[in-house]
């Protein structure tokens, strides 16, 4: 088995970094670090690239440039993940061999879409990317997205071959648990790619989340987290609630992306335009989640 390293730093709330453009569509390096800067002190990871970080939407060049520019930003205060997943094996590893050489900690990948691959096309796949970096390799797991769905068995068999931790957005509790029992391998890191499910992930060992929220609010879900690791659990109730409600409220009014650029802006940050086809969500509906976000106990 390949030996990674800093395994033990990805932990805690690591939001979905949002990607910032202008309102021609290329990527606004400055609105991008006001977002890192923003964000830095108050949550313990970034995760960069991935679906809230319009990945999908970016050229390969594009993205290496993203990462380049969030890794500078940081300057090594806490872990960054690059997710570097792409419908090509060849572009999945130049994203990785990139990410590696410009600083990033890990490196996380959905499995090749599209094409609907099997088992064994994963696997490979999975393969040469771990072979590619000597940094950690995380595998995310968005089956709604991808249209491949990880099973645990797959997962433990891909964790015993050098892959280093999971990210689960199947927003299916019981596959996390799943995970969680079928996966053996010492240090393997569990990470929930939802605020909605933090508190009973955190409870059956997971080590973090990773939070749309956390983008624009950072600190209730710190708190939600915090609360959860000391074991406070009525707290952490109480909490997660808040944090679901929150989170109810920007996909009602959303889509989530744009929503969360323009909530940045109430908080005094320039998050510059989400990628076409998103753009900018109307003043209006900002205003009726700020109103909604103040009867929660939110204002911003």
């Amino acid at each position: 088995m390949k030996l990674q390293t800093n395994k033990q730093s990805i932990q805690g709330v690591i939001p979905p970094l949002l990607t910032a453009f202008d309102s021609e569509g290329n990527f606004n390096e400055k609105a991008e670090r006001e977002i890192v800067s923003f964000l830095v002190g108050k949550v313990h990871g970034l995760y960069v690239c991935g679906t809230y970080g319009s990945g999908p939407l970016m050229e390969v060049e594009e993205r290496k440039r993203v990462a380049e520019v969030v890794i500078d930003e940081v300057k090594g205060r806490i872990p960054v993940i690059i997710h570097v997943g792409a419908v090509s094996t060849r572009a999945t590893v130049e994203l990785a061999k990139h990410a590696e050489k410009a600083g990033a900690t890990a490196v996380a990948a959905v499995p090749p879409f599209y094409y609907g691959f099997k088992e064994q096309e994963v696997e490979r796949h999975f393969k040469l990317l771990i072979d590619a970096v000597t940094i950690p390799v995380f595998l995310y797991n968005n089956p709604k997205t991808t249209g491949v769905a990880v099973s645990p068995d797959f997962l433990a068999r891909l964790a015993e071959n050098g892959l280093a931790g999971v990210k689960d957005s199947s927003f299916d509790i019981m596959v996390f648990y799943d995970y969680r029992r079928k996966v053996q391998v010492p240090d393997f890191v569990f990470i929930i790619g939802t605020e909605a499910l933090l508190l009973p992930a955190m409870v059956m060992g997971a080590h973090g989340g990773v939070p749309g929220l956390a983008n624009a609010l950072p600190e209730v879900v710190v708190e939600l987290f915090v609360a959860a690791k000391n074991g406070s659990i009525n707290e952490a109730q109480v909490l997660q609630q808040k944090v679901s409600a929150l989170r109810e409220v920007v996909h009602q009014y959303g889509p989530s992306i744009p929503m969360l650029h323009a909530l940045l802006y109430r908080r005094g940050v320039n998050a510059g335009h989400p990628r076409l086809p998103y753009v900018l969500p109307p003043k209006e509906k900002v205003e009726q989640v700020v109103a909604a976000f103040k009867n929660l106990g939110v204002n911003i």
